[in-house]
């Protein structure tokens, strides 16, 4: 994720944020894995996933224990620093 991709994250709504940081925290997860960590609704982490794909902040590949759900992890490009600084200054 590039500083773009950090500056971007400054405008994503705090379940968007929640859900980076649950994904920073726990590595790689599936959705429903997202959903019990983070305690928000299906519909609202696919909102968020939705969001953080838009601006390249999440990558989605299929989840081999079982092809029907997909595998989300943060993308490897973002600075630590400007991570923390675009999700804590909400």
């Amino acid at each position: 994720m590039s500083d773009t991709t950090a500056e971007g994250l400054v405008d994503l709504p705090p379940s968007a944020k929640l859900v980076f940081k649950v994904l920073e925290y726990n590595g790689p997860l599936t959705q429903k894995g997202i959903v019990e960590e983070s305690m928000l609704s299906a519909r609202t982490v696919r909102y968020a996933l939705e969001r953080l794909e838009g601006i390249n902040a999440v990558d989605e590949d299929v989840y081999f224990a079982d092809a029907r759900q997909n595998l989300y992890e943060i993308t490897g490009e973002i600075p630590a620093e400007n991570a923390e600084t675009a999700i804590c200054n909400d």
